[in-house]
């Protein structure tokens, strides 16, 4: 077999003083008189669901330790004057300074009244309310009138928002955008770059990304008609698994069926050591899985899309087998492929359960289990259970009955090989990545 061809081609020729920016879509909507066309880059739809939370869970890691960074940044300049952003952030590390503690749970609220007072804002409006609409790019799809050149990436944090914004821009933004809207899927964005992202190796065709290529090209395309990659195929992603990319006519790709898997135990589905299932066929006759949530005891963030500090805690795939050695990890896994199976597409967990408290959070892995018995991440989800019929109106549950919860983990496009599993994760915390409760 040669060599794949490169996903772009390089520009020498020149360079063009235009950007792709992650706050590129809330630029559109006002109109500037003379912007032709957009480029956000790992971005989210609203910056309540997919930014500061995640199905009503506060994303813990990523709000504290983003702010932290704004943090030393407002502090540099408090102190000394400064007035260079990156050289601020320079002078005041954040191993030296850092307003949260995550060991102990606690907010030094007097230091984040000073420095960062927008985070007590966040913490306090846990519904979606007015304050968050009008910064919500959803709400204004239909004010878009450019064509645009989103990028999401399967790992990025930011991953729903990205799919939520391209999807919302084809189908609501002025016709005369529409059928311009184009969609790039790869795997890194904030969870690092390269062909080795977290644990994995995805290959040599992972490195031929370049986005600085990418957005010379898309404007190309745009201002001068160029027949590229852009001009023939509306989608492109990268397919894990199989490693390579592959060029598509939408997204969600329309010749993909879902495909429904139950999960069934005999009541003991706990940890990897116990007897959960994934099968395509409903058990109706079989008992419960029950677990013991701890608040004080939360089950850990093992990658994953996180940001902004992966010196501390790594992003990306990652060997999930630690956090399914645990009693309070339901584990449910599918027999060996004997032939590859390809998973690209939205997924979703549809889950009856009922606990003893009147809230609590409930959360889903996709994981790809290898012969070897890795086990890689590749998608997850929240839901806290006062927000499972919306995010706006919460509701508390009646201790000891049964609700419904979809909890959704966003989208993957994976092919899990020969002697590969399936496997769903169901717990009740996902610590430090959101709030324990």
């Amino acid at each position: 077999m040669g060599r794949a061809a490169p996903l772009f081609e390089r520009h020498g020729r020149y360079v063009r003083r235009v950007l792709c920016r992650r706050d590129t879509d809330a630029r559109a909507i006002v109109h500037p008189p003379h912007l032709a066309g957009i480029c956000p880059v790992v971005t989210a739809s609203n910056y309540h669901d997919g930014w500061t939370y995640q199905g009503g869970a506060f994303e813990q890691w990523f709000n504290e330790s983003w702010t932290s960074i704004l943090a030393q940044d407002t502090l540099a300049r408090m102190v000394r004057g400064q007035t260079n952003a990156k050289q601020g952030v320079g002078m005041l590390p954040l191993t030296r300074y850092h307003p949260f503690n995550f060991s102990a749970g606690a907010i030094r609220t007097d230091s984040i009244a000073l420095l960062a007072p927008y985070f007590l804002d966040w913490l306090g409006r846990p519904n979606y309310d007015t304050y968050w609409k009008r910064w919500s790019i959803e709400e204004h799809f239909a004010d878009i009138a450019v064509p645009a050149l989103t990028t999401a990436a399967w790992y990025d944090i930011f991953q729903g928002g990205s799919l939520r914004n391209y999807e919302g821009m084809l189908y609501k933004s002025a016709e005369a955008a529409r059928a311009r809207q184009r969609l790039l899927i790869v795997i890194f964005g904030h969870a690092g770059d390269g062909r080795k992202v977290g644990d994995v190796d995805f290959g040599e065709s992972a490195g031929e990304y370049h986005e600085e290529d990418v957005t010379l090209a898309w404007y190309d395309y745009l201002f001068h008609g160029a027949q590229n990659n852009f001009a023939h195929k509306r989608v492109r992603i990268f397919v894990m698994g199989r490693n390579q990319w592959r060029d598509e006519d939408e997204w969600p790709l329309k010749r993909a069926h879902k495909v429904r898997y139950f999960l069934d135990s005999s009541g003991h589905a706990n940890s990897i050591r116990g007897d959960g299932e994934l099968s395509l066929h409903a058990t109706r006759d079989a008992p419960p899985d029950r677990y013991v949530y701890d608040p004080g005891d939360p089950v850990p963030t093992v990658g994953g899309p996180l940001c902004c500090d992966a010196a501390h805690l790594a992003p990306g795939p990652k060997d999930q087998r630690s956090v399914e050695n645990r009693q309070d990890v339901l584990v449910y896994s599918t027999e060996p492929m004997a032939t590859p199976l390809e998973v690209t597409g939205p997924v979703s967990l549809e889950l009856y359960a009922q606990s003893s408290a009147a809230d609590t959070d409930f959360t889903a892995k996709l994981v790809d289990v290898w012969p070897d018995g890795f086990a890689q991440n590749l998608t997850e989800g929240i839901v806290r259970a006062r927000y499972r019929n919306s995010p706006s109106d919460p509701e508390l549950m009646i201790p000891g009955r049964v609700y419904k919860f979809v909890i959704d983990l966003w989208s993957t496009s994976n092919v899990f090989g020969v002697g590969h599993r399936l496997r769903l994760e169901v717990s009740s915390s996902n610590f430090p990545r959101s709030t324990a409760i």
